[in-house]
């Protein structure tokens, strides 16, 4: 094909992808048809519409209750456990008297995202308004289970932001022509998560609905943080939810052709509920133990209201739907932008954690600004290591530049470890995999992190690729995916933002910024719990050769500087592991030479393979950094 047939096929492409959205007139018949389906009865007449009791709902009304003109008060709390998550959104979903709404990235047909599903559609069913968001390309694509939630009921309704040539799903063909024609506004994803109560109390943060976000899944779960807030600073995410609910990218998933084409000649039948989803949990005990904690007063007070803080001034920041193509809209609040300017503002110290250690141009600029200060503030990092990580190629991109992030910026990286000794909420219960979850568990689909062309899970029921577990020990794989900062333990933020191109550029992010001291101080200590010796290796310089170590330190850091073809074997750093007996001590630490010992650039792995694809990522991928 020469060089104007092919443009010619590109363009018909894009005009297809623009011609197969619903418009307006589509979206109001497909609304009509759904209707005719939809249950309108309620089950509560009650003005409350029989809302449950609860001491973390009453947070809103204590805080807002405090608050004053100029003097904000607000009650937040971290979520570190996964079974906490989950506590506190079934209770807040319970608690909430007249809307809900709800945004995310992922959403599994599993256990967790099945009993959260279920809990909403109660709700509307006792008077409730839901409004339920999520991404296209990585939530529910089955289109036969979109269709019954488009028209179960009158109070519930269902949006899918920037759906490819407007349908639920998109099969292989499809997604390779968005790719093709399409390729930046393919990419466009919403990464937002939310869950709002009223426009009085909200969670955010990095989980997703699927069971590994929340210690449920039996091979591989991810160490995620979320914060709960009450006051004042709901209306912001109220407001951003607003945005992004309205905007064009956001379609009804009645009006997608797919959907519709199932909705059509349909008879109204028996409504989705909460009982006919839970019946498919597969862990059926585990699902019942959650829904009796989520109405039990002392479980909660235990798990979650003891962490509770009252704090002044918070705010939520959020990137417009349109991103970047509203980059310079005036009412914009940039978050890429909010996360330099505390950067640029740090004096001491930043404490800083995130599943992946690629940074954009403008970050490395903002790192080497700050390394040039007399004297710079020291930068502390929590990623993951190969071990850890279920995105390789991302992975390969951080382990090129080892050597700029601790020469050049400073860096003292910490990777997390698969099997941490220490994980918040492992009093609970800790289910030994069987062989199949263990092959399962870097192959599921589903995941967040197989992000590289938009290449994310079709398939979210939990079902996996084959693939036995390239590590050296068996057991519940952890890896890291909370987003998270520290600024002179005086400010903290807690987000989704993974400080990466892909989120500078190309996802909607959002996080929840907090001006307290104490609070800070709390966070610093979470995440610097996951830099302990026993949950984590540090990244340091690798031992120098005997002879010719100068000459080794210039090609490697030439070859570094290749956009291909960076395949010198000796890099720069490497991991080392804490003796017996020893104390913690910084890399930059005289004594850490004597208390640390190398464990190799990729401990834990067992599978040659995997470490070699890494290495040919890092030789080959450097182009790849603004879209993983």
């Amino acid at each position: 094909m020469t060089a104007r047939p092919r443009l010619f096929a590109l363009v018909l492409l894009a005009l297809a992808l623009t011609a197969c959205m619903p418009t307006r007139k589509d979206i109001r018949a497909a609304r009509e048809d759904a209707r005719a389906l939809q249950e309108t009865a309620t089950t509560c007449g009650l003005p409350d519409h029989c809302a449950q009791p609860s001491a973390l709902y009453d947070l809103a009304g204590a805080a807002l209750e405090a608050s004053r003109p100029g003097a904000p008060q607000h009650r937040v709390a971290l979520l570190e456990s996964g079974e906490d998550a989950l506590l506190a959104r079934i209770n807040l979903i319970r608690a909430a008297r007249f809307r809900l709404d709800v945004q995310s990235f992922i959403y599994a047909q599993d256990d967790a995202g099945f009993l959260v599903l279920g809990e909403l559609l109660a709700a509307a069913r006792r008077g409730v308004r839901v409004r339920v968001l999520l991404d296209q390309l990585y939530s529910v694509d089955d289109v036969e289970m979109v269709a019954a939630l488009a028209s179960t009921h009158a109070n519930f309704e269902l949006r899918l932001y920037n759906p490819t040539f407007g349908k639920a799903h998109t099969g292989p063909l499809e997604f390779a022509a968005g790719i093709l024609c399409c390729f930046t506004r393919f990419n466009q994803r919403m990464h937002n998560k939310l869950l709002l109560a009223d426009g009085a109390i909200g969670i955010t943060g990095g989980r997703n609905y699927q069971d590994r976000y929340f210690d449920w899944d039996p091979g591989f779960n991810y160490r995620d943080r979320d914060i709960l807030v009450a006051g004042p600073a709901a209306q912001q995410m109220q407001d951003s939810f607003h945005l992004f609910w309205r905007h064009p990218r956001s379609v009804p998933a009645a009006a997608l052709r797919d959907v519709r084409r199932r909705l059509r000649g349909v008879e109204r039948g028996r409504p989705l509920d909460r009982d006919t989803l839970l019946a498919s949990a597969r862990v059926p005990g585990r699902v019942e133990a959650m829904s009796r904690a989520a109405s039990d007063a002392e479980a909660l007070a235990r798990r979650i209201l003891e962490r509770a803080r009252t704090v002044g001034d918070v705010e939520y920041v959020s990137d417009l739907p349109n991103k970047p193509l509203e980059r310079n809209h005036p009412s914009e609040r940039d978050l890429s932008g909010e996360l330099l300017e505390l950067f640029d503002g740090a004096q001491d110290r930043i404490v800083l954690q995130t599943p992946y250690l690629v940074f954009s141009k403008t970050a490395q600029r903002s790192l080497r600004a700050l390394q040039q200060r007399k004297p710079p503030p020291r930068i502390i990092v929590s990623t993951n290591s190969l071990a850890a990580t279920d995105a390789f190629p991302v992975y390969a991109l951080s382990h090129k530049y080892k050597r700029r992030y601790l020469r050049e910026f400073g860096l003292h990286i910490y990777e997390y470890k698969p099997f941490p000794e220490s994980i918040p909420g492992d009093s609970l219960e800790v289910r030994a995999p069987t062989r199949n979850a263990q092959r399962r568990a870097l192959g599921d689909r589903a995941s967040e992190s197989r992000r590289a062309f938009g290449s994310g899970a079709r398939d979210l029921r939990g079902s996996a690729r084959a693939g036995r577990v390239p590590l050296s020990r068996e057991g519940v794989r952890m890896g890291m995916h909370a987003k998270s900062m520290v600024i002179d333990e005086r400010i903290a933020l807690v987000g989704t933002h993974n400080f990466d191109p892909r989120s500078d550029w190309l996802n909607t992010e959002s996080a929840v910024i907090v001006h307290d001291a104490a609070f800070a101080r709390e966070l610093a200590a979470d995440i610097l719990a996951d830099t302990a010796p026993g949950n984590a290796w540090v990244i340091a310089p690798r031992p120098r050769p005997a002879v010719l170590s100068g000459l080794n330190y210039s090609l490697g850091k030439v070859f570094e500087a290749l956009p291909l073809f960076d395949i010198w074997p000796f890099r720069y750093a490497t991991s080392w592991e804490m003796k017996p007996g020893c104390a913690p001590v910084p890399r930059d630490d005289p004594r850490f030479s004597g208390c640390y010992v190398p464990v190799g650039d990729f401990p834990q792995v067992q599978m040659p393979l995997k470490s070699i694809y890494t290495r040919v990522l890092t030789a080959f991928g450097a182009g790849l950094a603004p879209i993983l």
